[in-house]
């Protein structure tokens, strides 16, 4: 059976997490494809939230195989204190895997990416987890992978040759101490032989799974806007989290996937630096950023806040391929006299119905609104768009036409049970 991709179509915190544990009820598998523990996400069991970093969705479900892919840059800290912390809930990671070609993110990464961002005069807001670090090294080739993190012997010889090279950057160029080989080696090797019994080859046990018909849901980190390639350059992630970085980080061929979803808040948020056209700076803002607790899960940081922007939303559909859109948070925007949603970008004297990659242009562009009757009823209870106030029902519908996409889900509330399917996937 072919693959589904969830995939951000904002900047992140879209609720990927929620939409893929709500997915997984019927799923078999769950592949984390990207990203590392830079990524938050948060899963409701019972009337606890689950506030999770690297351990993919699916992890709640004990029927559901969980993999965190060999495109993941894999902090074992990170790992083990989310073990450990899952455990406290009653939660046991024996359905969890690791791929043997994932990179490892080392102690020099983390400091590197700190002092990297402190010399910068225009910040990236990199949430200095050693994310960007560890991916250069995997492009330099000279990354330790967790194949290598479980062969004492392979992580001596490669720690050795990479540490020289970390340590003349640290101590030449900005004044640091040298880190000591011995500390870190014997701190990663207690890693690697804690990590050993997860690791197998991730690419041929989940390519059988599909042969064998099994559900398999990849789950990307960060969204479509931090694309490498994609997204707001260089205001990003250091990896692909758009659905083609499912094929790569998971190690399947594209003809695995039939049906990609894009996840999406019913309006816009943003952590960190960077282009964002549809910001507001009132009340507006304010009130929303309150009513969500838009703030971020790794970073604690508030998140920046705007209208809708479908802009950004045709676009992330167009470079993931999308078939479906899950929409978000509906319930936020209850109470507002009017709700906007950006349909093009006035740029200069032209109106234009593309994201611009060139940034210049981008801060001269001014978003184009369609302003839509907002309604005041409380909408946490609804079970179906029926129930929905008809002007919440004619928002949902205005995104679907504007975007071109069927709406999958719509949500009025954290909770699995606050999820509404609109069309099914299986």
């Amino acid at each position: 059976m072919p693959g589904t991709v969830i995939v951000g179509s904002q900047w992140g915190d879209e609720g990927k997490g929620k939409i893929t544990d709500f997915l997984s009820q019927k799923a078999d598998f769950v592949v984390r494809y990207s990203g590392g523990d830079n990524a938050g996400h948060t899963l409701v069991l019972g009337n606890e939230k689950i506030h999770l970093q690297l351990i993919p969705s699916g992890i709640l479900l004990k029927n559901v195989q969980n993999v965190i892919g060999n495109g993941v840059v894999l902090n074992p800290e990170t790992l083990f204190n989310e073990i450990d912390y899952l455990a406290k809930y009653g939660v046991n990671t024996k359905n969890l895997v690791i791929s043997d070609r994932a990179q490892v993110i080392m102690p020099y990464h983390r400091l590197l990416d700190r002092l990297q961002e402190g010399k910068k005069s225009h910040k990236l807001g990199t949430t200095q987890k050693g994310i960007g670090p560890a991916y250069m090294d995997k492009v330099e080739r000279i990354g330790i992978r967790v194949c290598d993190l479980i062969d004492p012997e392979l992580l001596k010889t490669r720690l050795e040759t990479t540490l020289v090279a970390k340590n003349e950057i640290l101590t030449k160029l900005y004044g640091q101490e040298p880190l000591d080989f011995d500390e870190i080696y014997e701190t990663y090797k207690s890693y690697g032989e804690r990590v050993k019994p997860m690791v197998t080859d991730t690419s041929y046990l989940v390519n059988k799974a599909l042969d064998d018909n099994k559900k398999v849901l990849f789950e990307g980190a960060q969204g479509s806007m931090l694309d490498i390639d994609q997204g707001t350059y260089p205001f990003v992630t250091s990896s692909n989290p758009i659905a083609g970085g499912a094929t790569v980080g998971a190690g399947v061929g594209p003809t695995r996937v039939n049906e990609v979803v894009g996840v999406s808040k019913a309006y816009t948020s943003r952590v960190g630096e960077g282009p964002f056209p549809t910001e507001l700076h009132n009340e507006t803002a304010n009130t929303i950023r309150e009513v969500a607790h838009e703030y971020g899960v790794v970073t604690k940081r508030p998140r920046r806040i705007g209208w809708l922007d479908t802009v950004v939303l045709r676009h992330a559909v167009r470079i993931s391929g999308m078939t479906q859109l899950s929409l978000n948070c509906l319930d936020v925007l209850t109470g507002f006299k009017t709700v906007k949603i950006a349909v093009a970008y006035k740029l200069d004297d032209k109106i234009i119905d593309h994201y611009p990659a060139n940034n210049r242009e981008l801060a001269r562009c001014l978003p184009i609104y369609e302003e839509l009757p907002g309604w005041k009823e409380d909408i946490t209870g609804v079970t179906s768009i029926q129930d929905l106030p008809i002007n919440a029902q004619k928002y949902l519908n205005r995104i679907s036409e504007i975007v071109g996409l069927p709406i999958h889900t719509f949500a009025v509330g954290p909770e699995r049970e606050a999820t509404h399917v609109l069309t099914k996937i299986w």
